[in-house]
C-alpha cells in the first residue's frame, strides 16, 4: 500500500550571500504533472556560485571571470538577488522544508568572501586551549602574519523558524508507515521510495521534542541502515534520472543533524558510508548524463538541475557529520572514505572527491572540537593527498585543493598546539616562527601553484609517524601514468621534505623498499633522478646509511637497469662520499671475518655488485682514491673467496628471486673481476690494468692453483708504477695480515711479501716483517712457507745490511778470483766478468772512499782480463756528475767495447734506484750518455719509451741536483731516438794496413 505522505512545516527560510540552509531544492521538473511542486530555475547568482563549487562546469556566460576564491565578485552577484534564489529553491522543493537549529552549514554553492586567513597568533591558539580544556598557557607573544587576518571561529548559523513537533496522530502514522517497510514491506517505485525517505526526514525533525520517536529510530537504526544500503544499490551507477540519491543524502543529514549517525560506528554503517560515496562520486561527468538524457528520456527533472542538487546534498551531508560531531576521528573516517577518489585517474571523479574534501575541511576549520582525545591518524596522508591535488593538471582541482589546504593548515596548527608537550613549546615557536617566515613569502592560497612548498610549511608540524605517511603516499602519486605532471609534483614534494625533515624519518626501510618499486614506472628522467636524490640524502645521513645499504642489496643481481642507474648516480657532499663508501665496503669485509661457510653469503655478492656499479658511475671518485687500498685488497680478497662458485653456491634469501631465475651467465667470480678491473681504472692506473692484461694477470687471479701468482704480478706491478698507492696498501696489510680467515689472510700475506722489496719496508718493525715472516716459516700451509721465503729474499735483497768493510773485502775476492782463472776456463767466465763491469764503474763513485778505490783497482783487473785498455778518465776522483767530459769518454769507450755482449744500459737503469744518492746519480749520467750507443737494430724495436719512463719517475725525487741529471738525461735519450749516432767509419789505409802480416 502506498505510503501516507508526512505532515510537512511551513516556517520561513533566511537566504543571504554568505549562508544557506540545508534544506534541498528538488530537482525542476519538465513535466506540466509536476508544475505544482514548483517549477522556477536557478537564480543568475545561485547558478554562478554552483558553477565555481560543483564538480561540473556549467556552459560558462558572457559574465565577468571570477578570481581565485574572489569574495568580492560573488557579493556583487549575489547581494541582489539571494533572496529570490532562495525563493525558487524553496518553490523546487514544493512545501516540504529542511529543519535544523541555529547553525551554519557551508554548502558548496554558498558564496566564500572571507580573506581565507591562517592564525599563527599563539595567544589565540592560547584562548582557543583554554576554552577547549580549561588549562592556562603563557603567550608566546608571535606576531601575525601581514596579510593573515585571523577568522572567526564563533558560531554564525541563522535561526531557522519551526513551528513545533508534529502532533501525536502525525508522529503514529509515520512510525506506522515506516515500520511497515521495516517489517518487510517492499517500495516499489520512485513514489514511494522518495516518501519512505521524507518520512524518516520528517520523523527525525520529531526527535528533540518526542521520546518515543527517539526510541523508534534508535531501535531500528540497523534496519534503516540495511533499507537505505538497499535504496542505493537499486539506483544504476551509470545514470541519474530520479532524486532518490538526493534524498537519501538528505535523510542521513537530516538523521546526523539529531545525533542519530547513520555513517559511524559499526561495519554495516562504514559500508553504507562506503556505497553512498562511490554512488555519487563514480557517476559519469555532467555532459554524459545530459547526452544520456537526450537519447534516452526517462524521466520528468531536468538532469543537470538534479546532478546539481544531488551533488549538493551529498556535499551538505558530509559537513553536517562534522557540525554535529566535529571531532577529528570524525574527519578521519570521511577522508577514509574520499581517499580513492581523491586519487582517482578519472577526471570528474577526482574533482567531486576534491571539492567535497575542501568542504569539508573549511567546515570543521569553523568547528573544531578539541577536547581529548584528539585522534587523527592519517594528518600525513591527508597532507600529501592535497598537496599532490594541489599540483593537479585541472585547474579547478588544484584551486579547490590550495583552499583545502589552507584550511587544513588551519586545523594543523591548532591541533598540534593544544596536544604539543609543554617540555617542547621552544621548538613548537620555533616551528610556528619558520611556518610565518615562510608564508610572508608565499600566499598560501596558491598553494597550487607551488606545491612543493605545502612540504616546507606543513614539514615543521609532522611527527615521525606523518612523515612517514606523507612520504609513502607522495610516492603512491609516482604510479600516476597519465598525468605526467603529478610525477613531477610528487618528485619535488619528496625532495623538499627529505631535505628539509633532516632525520626525523622512520620506516625508512619500506620507504626505500617503495621507492625500488616505483622506479620502473616513472617515466620522466628528470623525476627519477629527483627520487635517486632523495635516496642520496638519506643515505648520507649517518643514521640511514646501514639502513638504506642493507635495503638496496636485497635485490637480485645482477640490478635492474633502474637499480643499475641508482647506483651509478648516487651523489652526497665531499664529506658524506667516503662515509656511504667506507659502510658499502664494511658490508662485503664482514663476510670475509668470518669462517669460511659451505655457501657464500648473498650480502657478500650484492655489495661487491654494488661496488662495481658505484665505481662505473665515477660520482663517489674522491672516496675511491681515499678508500683505493682499502677497496683493492677486499676485492682481491673476494675474488680468492669466490673462484669456482656459481649462483647456486651462494645463500639466496628465499623469495628473492620468486619472479625470476637466477641467471646461470653470472658468478661470484666474474662480479669480483669487474669491479676490481673498474676500480684500477677510475682510480687511473691505466699502466696496471694494462700489464695485468698483457700479462694474464686476471686469468692467474680466476685460477685456484694460480693466485698467488696473479696477486704477486698486481702488487710488483703497483709497486713499479705508482709506489704511492703501494706503500698505502703496505701499511694496510700491516693490520690486515691479523684478520679474517685463512683465504683473506693468504692473500693479503702474498701481497705484502712483493712490496717488502720496497726500501719503505725498512721503516717496518720487525714484529710487522721479520718476525711475521718468521712465524710463516712455522706454518702448517705450504702457500704460508713458500711466501715466507719469498719475503725474506725481497727484505735482504733491497735493504743495506753489509758493512762497507764487508763489501770492499767481497770485491777484493772477486779480483782475486779472476786473476786466477785459468785460460782454459777464460771463455765459460767472461759473461760474469761483463756483467760486473756496471756494478764495479758505478761504485767507483761512492762516496766511501775505500768502496770507490777498491772498486776501480777491480775494475782494472777485469778488463785486464778482458785485454782492454781502460781510459784515464776512470781514475778521476772527482765525481762523474760535475766532470761531463771524462763521462763522456767513459761511456763510449764502454758503449763501442760492450755493444753485442751485455745490455749495458738495462743494468745502469737498474741501479738509477739504488738506496745511495750517489750510486743513483752515477747511473743516471751514464744511461743519459750511454743511449747514444744502443744498437739499432734494438732500437728500431724497443724504441726508448721504457727508458724514459723509468726516467721520468725520478724527476719527482727530493734531491735537486738528481732531477736536474735526470731532465738532461731524458733530453740525451729523446735526441738519440731522433738522432742516432753514426756507426763509426774506418780508412781504407787503416784497413790495408791491418791486414798486413806483422
Amino acid at each position: 500500500m502506498p505510503l501516507p505522505l508526512p505532515r510537512r512545516g511551513r516556517g520561513s527560510r533566511l537566504a543571504g550571500s554568505r549562508v544557506a540552509g540545508t534544506s534541498l531544492p528538488r530537482a525542476r521538473a519538465r513535466s506540466p504533472k509536476r508544475a505544482g511542486r514548483g517549477t522556477q530555475l536557478l537564480s543568475h547568482a545561485q547558478r554562478l556560485t554552483r558553477r565555481r563549487h560543483s564538480s561540473e562546469q556549467v556552459t560558462p556566460e558572457p559574465e565577468q571571470q571570477a578570481d581565485f576564491r574572489s569574495g568580492k565578485w560573488l557579493e556583487e552577484r549575489a547581494g541582489g538577488d539571494a533572496r529570490d534564489s532562495q525563493q525558487a529553491l524553496l518553490a523546487g522543493m514544493g512545501s516540504r522544508h529542511r529543519f535544523f537549529s541555529q547553525e551554519e552549514v557551508v554548502i558548496p554553492c554558498a558564496s566564500d568572501n572571507d580573506s581565507g586567513s591562517v592564525d599563527l597568533q599563539l595567544s589565540n591558539l592560547d584562548d582557543i586551549k583554554k576554552g577547549e580544556s580549561s588549562i592556562e598557557f603563557t603567550d608566546l607573544d608571535i606576531p601575525d602574519i601581514p596579510g593573515l587576518p585571523l577568522e572567526s571561529f564563533t558560531d554564525s548559523f541563522r535561526h531557522l523558524a519551526y513551528e513545533g513537533p508534529l502532533s501525536e496522530a502525525s508522529v503514529q502514522r509515520l512510525i506506522q508507515s515506516i515500520q511497515e517497510v521495516i517489517g518487510g514491506h517492499p517500495l516499489k517505485g520512485e513514489l514511494e521510495k522518495l516518501t519512505f525517505l521524507q518520512s524518516l526526514s520528517s520523523l527525525s525533525q520529531n526527535i528533540p521534542y518526542d521520546e518515543t520517536t527517539d526510541t523508534f529510530i534508535l531501535s531500528h537504526l540497523e534496519d534503516i541502515v540495511h533499507i537505505l544500503n538497499d535504496l542505493v544499490q537499486e539506483e544504476p551507477l551509470r545514470s541519474l534520472f530520479n532524486p532518490v540519491r538526493q534524498e537519501v543524502f538528505v535523510t542521513i543529514a537530516n538523521l546526523s543533524y539529531h545525533n542519530v549517525h547513520l555513517l559511524f560506528g559499526s561495519e554495516d554503517r562504514a559500508d553504507l558510508f562506503q556505497l553512498i560515496t562511490r554512488s555519487m562520486i563514480t557517476l559519469p561527468p555532467l555532459k554524459t548524463l545530459t547526452q544520456l538524457q537526450e537519447i534516452t528520456p526517462s524521466g520528468p527533472y531536468d538532469t543537470e538541475c538534479l546532478y546539481r542538487q544531488t551533488f549538493q546534498a551529498f556535499s551538505e551531508m558530509l559537513q553536517i557529520l562534522v557540525v554535529k560531531d566535529p571531532h577529528l576521528e570524525n574527519l578521519d573516517t570521511i577522508f577514509q572514505h574520499l581517499d580513492p577518489w581523491l586519487q582517482s585517474p578519472k577526471d570528474h571523479e577526482r574533482k567531486r572527491a576534491t571539492a567535497s574534501m575542501a568542504q569539508v575541511l573549511k567546515c570543521l576549520s569553523k568547528h573544531l572540537c578539541l577536547k581529548p582525545p584528539l585522534r587523527f591518524q592519517r594528518l600525513g596522508h591527508l597532507v600529501a593527498v592535497m598537496a599532490l591535488l594541489c599540483g593537479d593538471p585541472l585547474q579547478i582541482v588544484a584551486e579547490e585543493a590550495a583552499e583545502g589546504t589552507h584550511y587544513l593548515l588551519h586545523i594543523t596548527l591548532r591541533m598540534k598546539y593544544v596536544t604539543h608537550d609543554k617540555k617542547n613549546h621552544p621548538n613548537l615557536r620555533k616551528a610556528l616562527k619558520r611556518c610565518r617566515d615562510f608564508l610572508e613569502l608565499y600566499n598560501i592560497k596558491r598553494f597550487y601553484r607551488y606545491p612543493f612548498k605545502i612540504a616546507q610549511v606543513f614539514e615543521v608540524f609532522l611527527n615521525s609517524d606523518e612523515l612517514c605517511q606523507f612520504v609513502m603516499t607522495t610516492l603512491d602519486g609516482l604510479k600516476n601514468l597519465r598525468h605526467p605532471y603529478t610525477q613531477q609534483a610528487a618528485g619535488e614534494l619528496l625532495m623538499t621534505l627529505v631535505k628539509n625533515a633532516e632525520s626525523r624519518f622512520e620506516k625508512v626501510p619500506e620507504i626505500m623498499g617503495i621507492i625500488c618499486a616505483r622506479l620502473s614506472i616513472i617515466s620522466q628522467p628528470r623525476v627519477r633522478q629527483q627520487i635517486i636524490s632523495t635516496v642520496s640524502l638519506f643515505i648520507s645521513r649517518p643514521k640511514y646509511t646501514d639502513i638504506v645499504l642493507s635495503h638496496l642489496l636485497c635485490h637480485p643481481i645482477p640490478y635492474d637497469r633502474y637499480l643499475t642507474e641508482l647506483w651509478r648516480t648516487l651523489e652526497a657532499e665531499l664529506p658524506s662520499t667516503t662515509w656511504i663508501l667506507w659502510r658499502l665496503l664494511r658490508k662485503l669485509q664482514k663476510c670475509h671475518m668470518v669462517p669460511t661457510q659451505e655457501k657464500m653469503a648473498y650480502v657478500a655478492v650484492a655489495a661487491t655488485c654494488a661496488l662495481y656499479e658505484v665505481f662505473m658511475g665515477n660520482r663517489l671518485r674522491a672516496a675511491m682514491l681515499r678508500l683505493f687500498p682499502q677497496l683493492l685488497m677486499t676485492l682481491l680478497i673476494q675474488i680468492h673467496h669466490s673462484i669456482g662458485l656459481t649462483m647456486s653456491d651462494v645463500n639466496i634469501p628465499s623469495g628473492l628471486y620468486s619472479e625470476q631465475e637466477v641467471s646461470t651467465e653470472v658468478t661470484p667470480l666474474c662480479f669480483a673481476i669487474r669491479a676490481t678491473k673498474s676500480l684500477l681504472l677510475r682510480t687511473l692506473c691505466w699502466q696496471e690494468f694494462h700489464i695485468m692484461e698483457k700479462n694474464k694477470g686476471w686469468t692467474l687471479l680466476e685460477e685456484k692453483d694460480r693466485h698467488l701468482q696473479g696477486i704477486s704480478l698486481l702488487a710488483n706491478t703497483l709497486l713499479e708504477r705508482n709506489q704511492l698507492l703501494a706503500h698505502k696498501v703496505m701499511y694496510l696489510l700491516v693490520p690486515f695480515l691479523n684478520r679474517g680467515n685463512d683465504k683473506h689472510k693468504l692473500t693479503s700475506a702474498g701481497f705484502f711479501v712483493e712490496l717488502l722489496q720496497s726500501p719503505v719496508a725498512r721503516r717496518l718493525p720487525s714484529k710487522y716483517s721479520t718476525a711475521r715472516l718468521k712465524d710463516w716459516l712455522n706454518h702448517e700451509n705450504e702457500a704460508f712457507r713458500i711466501l715466507a721465503l719469498r719475503g725474506l729474499y725481497n727484505l735482504i735483497r733491497h735493504q743495506e745490511m753489509v758493512r762497507p768493510d764487508v763489501h770492499c773485502f767481497s770485491m777484493t775476492l772477486f779480483g782475486a778470483a779472476i786473476k786466477s782463472v785459468k785460460h782454459t776456463d777464460k771463455k765459460g767466465v767472461e759473461n760474469q766478468v761483463l756483467d760486473s763491469l756496471v756494478p764495479l764503474l758505478l761504485y767507483s763513485q761512492d762516496e766511501n772512499d775505500a768502496i770507490a778505490e777498491e772498486s776501480q783497482r777491480v775494475l782494472t783487473i777485469c778488463a785486464h782480463f778482458l785485454k782492454w785498455k781502460l781510459p784515464q778518465e776512470v781514475y778521476c776522483r772527482d765525481p762523474l756528475y760535475i766532470r761531463p767530459t771524462e763521462a763522456g769518454k767513459i761511456c763510449r769507450f764502454f758503449g763501442i767495447k760492450c755493444r753485442g755482449k751485455i745490455n749495458i744500459l738495462a743494468q745502469t737503469l737498474m741501479y738509477s734506484k739504488n738506496t745511495k744518492l750517489p750510486i743513483r746519480r752515477a747511473a743516471v749520467v751514464f744511461v743519459g750518455l750511454l743511449s747514444k750507443y744502443m744498437d739499432q737494430n734494438e732500437l728500431s724495436i724497443k724504441g726508448t719509451d721504457w727508458i724514459q719512463n723509468d726516467l721520468r719517475e725520478m724527476l719527482h725525487d727530493p734531491e735537486p741536483s738528481l732531477r736536474i741529471i735526470v731532465s738532461q738525461a731524458l733530453f740525451r735519450v729523446q735526441k738519440a731516438m731522433a738522432e742516432p749516432e753514426p756507426e763509426p767509419s774506418v780508412c781504407w789505409l787503416r784497413k790495408l794496413m791491418g791486414c798486413l802480416p806483422t
